[in-house]
């Protein structure tokens, strides 16, 4: 008897109390593991994910939780020879392997480099502007984003065993959810091996991550209001627990990802002399074949101008005709096995429904002659290629999970629209054509519908990544039938797992609720000017006001000359006066902001040592010839890097007028020496 797959619960390895269920393998049908959960304490599991992960993880701020993701993915990339070997049981090929396997350390990697650069040191995060409550200023609000004290359930499908879990983990990490991982058990053994080298680097904090291998059992009646699951799978599934009461009563978070027809359009501007031919027979194909169209993100339709189906069915097939089928490690095999016989029973009986309102054109669902592997045993297809009767609704209803796809013939782009909506909701679509025109009306059409749009022609094609590739910085997901769920996108993944909440208070109570100097806050004034003190001895509220310097006629003069800026406001005494808004010559704003640097920066050696930007900045009111300004400069934020002898200091700046109106509005922003002298130990960019 094979080996029967663990679950990892309340730091402890669990073995289920019977024999379970074996788990064959994908190419060779022998035996692979053994998976049941029977005897495994759910309510444990919960509460070691809520009373142990949970605090653990919300206790360390994003940049360090982002540091040990990075970790995390730098392990995991040790052992990909050790996953690859389990994953061609699972009838991946080394191409699908990395799809899933490299795809789902890279997303890791993608989190936390974009965690550092775009979330604070700190364990809450600002949403947008101060919001000004009261006209007097002493009443403002804020938006924050806070960590639930929960639990992050995901339910995962066969086709991911890595990235599915992957993928999920990092962004509730890094939004302070303890993860409870449910993979599927058909490809569990893969996800096991995975957790187990997490489990051993000790690189997460204890009740993180915790794994079911097997039935989810109650896992889902353990859960509340604080909780969220992520499922990929059916949308039958999906419908069941939509209606748990977990969901329905308590108010469980539910992100779906279900059944998606994915459909490519071929634009009325292509011919067979185009490169966006070739581009969109090569992109059907891959995604016909990479993971035995396994992929919830494949193409199931196919949508060409009514003219161009021969051409498109005869290069389909012609490419098909070359992708050998067999044992991902035989010499020359593009496309695997399907996950299991039931799979692929599964997918024989989509292509009969089918075939109800299409024809055959290439493949047939009920032979093949695999490369290095027994027929019979191995779960492997042929790719197929079906042609649509006019009209037929098959191909807008089933979705054949695996090496099919569909070919629908359109007479205009408003009828491809059209067809594309009768998926009734997909995670991606994509158009191939090089005409702008086409490219906008079918993107408009097609946005309301899915997640995401690919628009393909000869000058992104060397970049892209194609068709079915969800990518870490964008929104993976789609509305309608595909679930309405939305993962992935960066930084909106680990926000969608927080909550937003809106806070009202005084200025002062909201700089200290928030970590973030706020308009109309008590200043700090000292007899130290800030650009000498340290990140140590910096505090939020530190002020500087300088001294007033007039902006003379020569300065205005120069400075158009020096730059080249001689826009007639600055220049031209006559045209200026007509301006409507000037009524006279007035000095450019970036004269304005040059000179306000000057009132405030100390010159000497200290430990400010860069300026490295300005966001935010606003010209308010035109300084004229012989105004006077002078400059407030406030530290706004604090944020101190965990890897560099320096932080980020962001500087609140208000430039006044002789009236004390302001005349401009920025944030300074400058890297400042933790110490000084300072001692250094390294450079993180």
């Amino acid at each position: 008897m094979s080996t029967l797959l663990e679950s990892y619960v309340a730091g402890a390895w669990f073995r289920a109390l019977d024999e379970g269920e074996p788990v064959l393998d994908a190419v060779t049908g022998e035996e692979a593991a053994r998976v049941s959960s029977h005897g495994l304490d759910y309510a444990a599991l919960v509460d070691h994910a809520r009373d142990v992960g949970g605090p653990a993880v919300r206790r360390l701020t994003f940049h360090e939780r982002a540091g040990l993701l990075k970790q995390l993915a730098t392990h995991l990339g040790r052992f990909k020879d050790e996953f690859y070997a389990l994953s061609a049981r699972t009838g991946a090929t080394r191409r699908d392997s990395a799809v899933d396997i490299d795809g789902g350390i890279g997303t890791v990697f993608s989190y936390a480099s974009r965690a550092k650069r775009e979330l604070p040191h700190d364990t809450l995060v600002l949403d947008g502007d101060v919001e000004t409550l009261g006209r007097g200023g002493t009443f403002v609000g804020q938006h924050v984003y806070t960590s639930r004290p929960g639990v992050a359930v995901q339910i995962n499908a066969f086709n991911f065993p890595v990235w599915g879990m992957l993928e999920k983990l990092a962004p509730a990490f890094l939004a302070g959810l303890p993860s409870i991982v449910k993979p599927a058990s058909q490809t569990g053994y893969l996800t096991e091996a995975v957790v187990r080298r997490i489990v051993e680097s000790g690189i997460l904090p204890e009740g993180s991550l915790q794994l079911v291998s097997g039935s989810p059992g109650t896992l889902l009646d353990q859960l509340g209001e604080q909780d969220h699951v992520a499922f990929t799978g059916s949308a039958h599934t999906a419908s069941i627990l939509r209606n748990h009461p977990a969901v329905a009563e308590r108010g469980v978070r539910l992100g779906v990802e279900a059944d998606s027809l994915n459909c490519s359009i071929l634009g009325l501007d292509v011919t067979v002399d185009d490169p966006e031919f070739d581009l969109y027979v090569k992109g059907i194909v891959t995604e016909m074949t990479v993971k035995a169209g396994q992929k919830c993100t494949a193409i199931r339709r196919v949508l060409v101008p009514e003219a161009m189906a021969e051409p498109v069915i005869e290069a389909i097939s012609a490419r098909l005709a070359t992708t050998s089928v067999g044992a991902p490690d035989a010499e020359g095999v593009r496309m695997g096995a399907l996950a299991s016989l039931e799979q692929r029973a599964e997918v024989r009986k989509a292509v009969e429904a089918l075939r109800a309102s299409a024809d055959l054109m290439y493949g047939d669902p009920e032979r093949v002659e695999p490369i290095g592997a027994d027929a019979e045993g191995g779960a492997f297809m042929q790719p197929v290629l079906l042609r649509a009767h006019p009209g037929a609704a098959e191909p807008h209803d089933v979705e054949p999970f695996g090496p099919v796809s569909t070919v629908i013939t359109y007479a205009d782009t408003a009828e491809a629209v059209a067809l594309a909506a009768r998926g009734r909701g997909s995670l991606v679509a994509s158009v191939v054509t090089h005409d702008p025109a086409i490219a906008r009306e079918v993107v408009l059409g097609l946005a309301p519908w899915h997640g995401r749009v690919l628009v393909l022609d000869r000058d992104d094609a060397g970049e892209s990544t194609g068709h079915g590739s969800p990518l870490p910085v964008l929104v993976h997901g789609g509305p309608g039938r595909a679930g309405g769920g939305e993962e992935l996108g960066g930084m909106r993944g680990v926000l969608a797992l927080m909550q937003r909440t809106a806070v009202q208070a005084s200025p002062d109570m909201l700089t200290a609720v928030a970590g973030r100097w706020t308009p109309g806050a008590r200043r700090s004034e000292s007899t130290v000017h800030p650009f000498r003190k340290s990140l140590a001895d910096l505090a939020i509220g530190d002020t500087i006001t300088s001294a007033p310097r007039t902006v003379s006629q020569a300065d205005i003069a120069h400075f158009a000359e020096f730059t080249g800026d001689t826009f007639y406001a600055h220049t031209d005494p006559e045209a200026a006066a007509k301006n409507p808004l000037f009524g006279g010559i007035v000095a450019h704003g970036y004269l304005v902001v040059s000179l306000a640097a000057g009132l405030f920066v100390d010159p000497d050696p200290g430990p400010v040592l860069a300026n490295f930007g300005v966001d935010r900045l606003r010209f308010l009111t035109p300084v004229k010839a012989d105004d006077t300004i002078a400059v407030t400069l406030t530290v706004k934020q604090i944020t101190p890097r965990t890897s560099a002898d320096y932080g980020e200091v962001r500087w609140d700046a208000v430039v006044t007028n002789a009236d004390g109106d302001p005349v401009a509005t920025y944030d300074v922003l400058t890297l400042v020496a933790k110490t000084w002298p300072q001692q250094t130990q390294g450079v993180d960019a």
